[in-house]
């Protein structure tokens, strides 16, 4: 008898035995009830009205200091004409991937413009950030390559390195001796190595440390990319991002950045040499498998990229109001880490005492993002807050007020 076709029958009416039930962890999950059931569930809160610097909660006016709008152009009348005109010539949707129906003149335009902000020969558009690193890692990394990782990068980077079919290292955030251990262990690996890192981490605030990563790349022969999503727009001499302001712009293979921070849209790009864009073209799933990005969205970022280009005033209101803020903070006694970029975290370590410090700002008119494990390392919960362009001095002190009263409240300052 062939023992194969012998497992392969059904088992007798019967005897068969039931598989566990596959959403018994759903219904255990119960820390969403309680959080609401003591008032301190901080998530998906509704806004019903934004003018950018301020929103609308529940009828109540609040300053927004928990947004990515670094330049201020989500309401920009400029931006909102852009956005309508191409509305109105191409339609609301491309109802298709960019490989077949929808592939806009809009996009190509876009994908040159990007490419020159970033000092790179070619760019691609794709529809989300998160789409570009899961495409762009998951297509150049193959079997037997090595991908290597700083610990707190995002975690569309952590899934386009398990989506990838090379071997996974992490080193410790911006450490350059286990950066330099990883490398070691990846040459173990016949193939190419590939070292990736956000140009600003968006929990600290912090910068990669992209001038002792770069040497050490090349001695090693790894490729390097950088995820510049909270840094264009923001960083270097014209917003270029963190390469630009290290000036290792040619030392970078590849570069990604996302339109939902400066670009006030949505979408991501990856940029880098013509041969190898040509290349994630055409073998990224993400891209190939995704409609392509609205027309609307597209013109949004076109003429974001434009005022970024022409009012670089703008990228200095951006510093002031981010130095007054952190300035603020640390003369209460806020620890806010390691940041210098316009991401101020106030580090509290407690979840139980971030949440209540986030709802004592809260209900004091200061929308806030509260970011606890595994966002972050364990015990270093915090209160992320962002600055914006278009924040006046008034807001920024309006708000110091709250948050003292808050830390105070809360137990997070004496």
């Amino acid at each position: 008898m062939n023992p194969r076709a012998a497992q392969d029958r059904p088992l007798p009416r019967g005897t068969e035995t039931a598989a566990p039930d596959l959403f018994a962890r759903c219904h255990a999950f119960t820390r969403v009830k309680e959080a609401k059931a003591a008032g301190l569930y901080p998530y998906f809160v509704p806004i019903s009205n934004s003018e950018g610097t301020e929103v609308t909660v529940d009828g109540h006016q609040m300053i927004m200091l928990g947004s990515n709008n670094y330049l201020g152009l989500t309401h920009d009348p400029r931006v909102l004409e852009a956005a309508e005109a191409a509305a109105r010539q191409y339609g609301s949707g491309c109802t298709g991937s960019r490989f077949l129906n929808g592939n806009l003149d809009l996009h190509e335009k876009l994908e040159v413009d990007l490419a020159r902000l970033v000092g790179k020969e070619a760019a691609l558009v794709f529809s989300t950030g998160f789409q570009v690193n899961l495409g762009v890692i998951s297509s150049v990394v193959g079997k037997g390559d090595s991908v290597i990782i700083d610990k707190l990068d995002h975690a569309s980077i952590i899934d386009g390195t398990q989506l990838s079919q090379g071997a996974v290292y992490r080193f410790r955030h911006n450490d350059i001796g286990d950066l330099e251990k990883s490398l070691q262990k990846a040459r173990s690996h016949p193939g190419g190595i590939l070292v990736v890192v956000d140009g600003v981490f968006s929990m600290e605030g912090d910068l990669a440390d992209l001038p002792e990563i770069v040497p050490l790349a090349k001695r090693y022969g790894a490729r390097l990319m950088v995820d510049e999503a909270h840094s264009i727009g923001v960083m270097g001499a014209t917003g270029g991002g963190t390469h630009e302001h290290f000036g290792v712009t040619q030392s970078v293979d590849l570069l990604m950045g996302t339109f939902s921070k400066s670009f006030a849209s949505i979408g991501g790009f990856a940029a880098g040499d013509e041969y190898v864009i040509s290349f994630v073209k055409h073998h990224s799933r993400s891209l190939i498998f995704s409609a392509s990005l609205p027309p609307y969205a597209v013109a949004t970022v076109s003429k974001c990229v434009e005022i970024l280009r022409q009012e670089p005033e703008r990228r200095d209101r951006l510093w002031a109001n981010a130095h007054r803020l952190r300035d603020g903070l640390v003369s209460m006694g806020f620890d806010v880490g390691t940041c210098c970029t316009p991401i101020i975290p106030i580090i509290v370590g407690n979840t139980l005492r971030t949440f209540r410090f986030w709802k004592c700002l809260f209900e004091g008119g200061v929308f806030t993002n509260p970011v606890i494990a595994p966002a972050v390392p364990e015990n270093s919960s915090r209160i992320r807050t962002s600055l914006m362009a278009t924040h006046t001095a008034a807001q920024i002190d309006r708000a110091l007020e709250i948050i003292q009263v808050a830390g105070k409240t809360a137990g997070v300052i004496g």
